[in-house]
This record gives C-alpha cells, structure tokens and sequence, in this order.
C-alpha cells in the first residue's frame, strides 16, 4: 500500500492509465494496420509485433473473463439448522449499530429502502449458501428476519424493491480488468528477483513439477532450475531448513498481491542476528499463486489446502509450527485452525492485517467490492488487487464467508498475536480491535493494560494497534517490522519452552 499524498496519488494514477491504455492502443493499431494505413504511420517492426501480441493476448483473456470466472460458484454444504440459527446468532450478537450494518450490506442503501423479500434475499444467501428462493427454508428465515426487525426497531416493508440490491459475493457477477503482457512481464521480473533474494538468504524454491510451470502465467523460469520437489501436487514454497534446537519454525502464508516479494526483508531478518551456534529457524513460505498477480487454477478448496500444508510440514518434519499470516493468509490460518490434523501442529498464531475477524461485517468485502476509489491507496488497491482476475475469481467464486470467519474462542487454546494498522482501508480496525479485547467469548478473560486478553489456563491474546500505518505496512515500514520479527522469534521461543513437552508428552520434536 502507498501514502494518500497528492504525490503517491498522481503516482498511481499515472501509472494505472498506462496499463490500461497498453491494450486499447495494440488493438487500435491493428484494426489501423488492417485498412493499410501509409507506412509513414506504421511504427517499427518490433512494436507492431508487440501490438498484435497484446491484441491476440486481450481477446485470449477476454474468454477467460467472461466464461470461467463468471461460472457459478459450488457452495460448501449446508450445515443443520442448528448450526446456521448459532453462527446468526453469533453474528448478531457483535453488531453495536444494526441499521449502519445492514445499509452497508446493501451498498449505502437507507434502511427504510429495504424490503422483506430483499433482506430474505441477503439473509438466504449468507446463510443458506443459495440464491433462488426455497419454501422449505421460508419458516426459518422468517425467524431471522424478525429477530432484526426487533434490533431495528421497525418493520421491513412487505414484498421487494427492485431497486435495491446487497453484496452476495459469491452470486454478484465477478468483475475483473484486462492486465497486459506488460503488467505480467514486470511480475515476471519481480518472481524472478524473488527467486534469488530468497535463494541468496538461504531459502530453496520447491516445485510440483516442471510441466506444470506452463499451467501458471506468466511462466515460472525456477521451476526449471530448482532441484528441490514439492511433496504435493498444487503448492509451490520456499524452504529454509531448521536447525535450531530451541525454537519453532515457522509457516507464512501471504496476502494478496506479488506473491512473496513484499516480504523478503521479513523473511531475512528472523535469522539475522543469531549466532552460528543457535542455529536457524525453520521457515516454510506457501505461494498463494491465485492471489498473486497470476492467471493460475482455482483455489484449493479448505480441505485440500490443509491436507496439502499438512503434507509439506510432514515432509520437513515440522512437527509443530508458529503460524504467520498475512490479510488474504488468515483465510488459510482459519481453515488450518479448525482442521482437526492440523490443529494440534500450531504452537501459537501472529496474524498481520486480518481480513478474517469479524468478517459478517461488511468492511471487507465492501471496500474490497463496492467502493468507488478517491485516495491513492484506494486506486492502488482497485486496481492492483481488486481488479485481477486470479484474486476478482478467488474473492468471488471461492470466498465462502462462513468458512472463513475467524472468532476469537479459535485463537484463545493457544498464543496469539494480533497486528492492526491504524489507518487500514480494507479492515475496520477499530472494530475488530475493540472485539478482541472487550467482546465476550464465555471464557474468563482478565484484560491487561498492554492490550492483551488473558484466559485462566495463562494463554494470551495480544493485539499489536500500529499507529498511522496502512494495510500491509508493517512489513515495509522497519520499525515496525522489527517489532514484528521479534514478536514472531518470542513466540517460536516461548512456545517451544512452555508447550512442547505438554503437546508432545516430554519430547522434543527436534
């Protein structure tokens, strides 16, 4: 993310002009070149091979964004009735202003606007995981329906406006914008520096296999030269092996964005200032490629996701971790959290920038969806997040909020700490911060002065508020990375001293 100054917003804009002229411009000159414009308008030979390569690479795209990211999406099943009324409840329940939360759902819409069969419509689709009406659920809707009307203070209105409309991610029609060969040879550029700053600080590149580096644009050139194998069939990782006989290692798992570039400082720092004799900390970093700036496969589903990390943790013999996520990560962090084979594997969690806690609210899928861009971080993050395809399709088709949402009572069997910009403009910190620390979870807590919230068997939810910084800057801004590199090193200390011999019946797993 940048600054809001009029500088960094003349910056982005600039240069999202630019992208997005490349392709207008190629198939223009084309059409120009096919009525046979006089030479003295033609430019030279290796341009117009550019131009009729980013025409041909438009239209190639434009199919991939009409048809297969527009296919509907499979919705996870259904869980029993009882299941659904407790996650409602759940829900209502962390609401302080219901009618800011329903108008937002419904894009800015006043609440009196709002009819009975459109808040069904909302309710049928965050629940019931569907969007065409079913009498066999009317009865249990009702009930919700009412539920709110008592919050509200009011009564919806009878039948639908047709005019108004909510955020149904999963239904809503997925957009997404054209990138050019020229966006993806600069990611191309920057995988590649990736590849040896990485390679440089000790880490290996694993990959599936080498024929499946044409299933992933544009190409990645390491699987060619990496040696190194991946035990599983989908996932790409870098490995740092563990030596260290004192600590835990480590699995990162990263936000939307350039893959793991953005983290390479992060990534150096953690073994920076041990001795030879302490030996390293064991590092595994996933590669999300569908969030990456890539045009890939679809997502794993949770399960296959988790078996697969599940996997690659085994083939390294990391018994136990410390799980390091970043925005888009919690998602995965969610989802490893509840799986029964991989629960057991985390020691403790440090989660930057979730996009996961308090996810029933809209903040997230608003900003991210809905917002029309003013300031330079919004416009960046239209356009170099929301806009891809890979993340557009991921957010849209595989993003499953009931799957994903992550309640505190998830974090409280283990340490965990919390990273919150201040000046977030996907996340409503403030909200989520106040939630963490004040919001019942039916536990006994005792909340300390440092934000943090102590449960009776010792172990501590910290929250980390990291003043005037936005989304992701923690890992850009060096103090504040410091702070977090030496937040993960205590966890990897202090949970292999007071967890490993209980979890492991005395053993060390190293």
């Amino acid at each position: 993310m940048r600054d809001n100054s009029l500088y960094d917003y003349l910056f982005v804009r600039f240069w999202i002009i630019v992208l997005s002229s490349i392709a207008p411009l190629s198939i223009s000159y084309c059409v120009l070149v096919l009525f046979r414009v006089p030479d003295s308008y033609r430019v030279s030979h290796i341009l117009e091979v550019w131009a009729i390569a980013e025409t041909t690479f438009y239209f190639f795209t434009f199919v991939f964004r009409a048809y297969y990211i527009q296919s509907p999406a499979i919705h996870p099943p259904l869980p029993s009735r009882e299941k659904r009324l407790e996650l409602f409840t759940l829900c209502e329940q962390s609401i302080s202003d219901h009618k800011q939360y329903i108008s937002k759902w419904f894009m800015d819409t006043p609440i009196t606007d709002i009819h009975k069969e459109n808040m069904k419509d909302f309710l049928r689709w965050a629940f019931l995981n569907n969007a065409a009406p079913d009498s066999k659920y009317d009865e249990e809707l009702e009930e919700y329906v009412t539920i709110l009307e008592g919050k509200l203070n009011l009564k919806f209105p009878s039948g639908r406006a047709d005019n108004v409309k909510s955020l149904r991610l999963t239904v809503d029609k997925v957009k997404a914008l054209h990138r050019s060969l020229v966006w993806y040879m600069c990611v191309h550029v920057v995988d590649v520096i990736t590849f040896f700053s990485l390679l440089f600080h000790g880490f290996h590149f694993h990959h599936s296999s080498p024929m499946r580096c044409l299933a992933v644009f544009p190409p990645r050139l390491q699987t060619l030269v990496s040696a190194h194998r991946s035990p599983v069939k989908n996932l790409t990782y870098y490995h740092r092996p563990h030596t260290a006989r004192d600590k835990l290692p480590l699995l990162l798992i990263h936000g939307i964005g350039v893959g793991l570039y953005p983290y390479i400082d992060f990534l150096a720092e953690l073994n920076q200032k041990r001795h030879e004799t302490e030996g390293d900390i064991g590092i595994i970093a996933i590669e999300i490629l569908q969030v990456s700036s890539r045009i890939t496969e679809p997502v794993l589903t949770k399960e296959d996701i988790c078996h697969q990390i599940r996997a690659i943790l085994s083939h390294h013999g990391f018994e136990m971790v410390v799980l390091v996520t970043h925005s888009y990560g919690s998602v995965i962090a969610t989802h490893l959290l509840h799986n029964p084979a991989v629960t057991n594997r985390i020691a403790s969690v440090v989660v930057v920038d979730p996009i996961t806690i308090q996810l029933h609210h809209p903040d997230v899928a608003y900003n991210f969806t809905f917002r029309k861009p003013k300031s330079a971080n919004e416009w960046y993050l239209w356009y170099f997040g929301s806009m891809d395809m890979g993340v557009a399709h991921t957010l849209g088709r595989r993003f499953f909020w009931s799957e994903n949402i992550l309640w505190k009572q998830d974090l409280c069997d283990r340490h965990a700490t919390i990273f919150l910009a201040e000046k977030d403009n996907i996340v409503h910190t403030e909200q989520v911060r106040a939630y963490l620390l004040n919001h019942s979870t039916g536990r006994e807590i005792a909340k300390d002065g440092n934000g943090k919230v102590m449960s009776h068997d010792q172990k501590i939810l910290k929250v980390v508020w990291c003043e005037n910084l936005h989304h992701g800057h923690v890992f850009d801004a060096k103090i504040w990375r410091k702070r977090l590199v030496n937040e993960v090193i205590e966890h990897s200390a202090q949970t292999y001293h007071n967890d490993v011999s209980r979890w492991t019946n005395g053993r060390s797993p190293y």
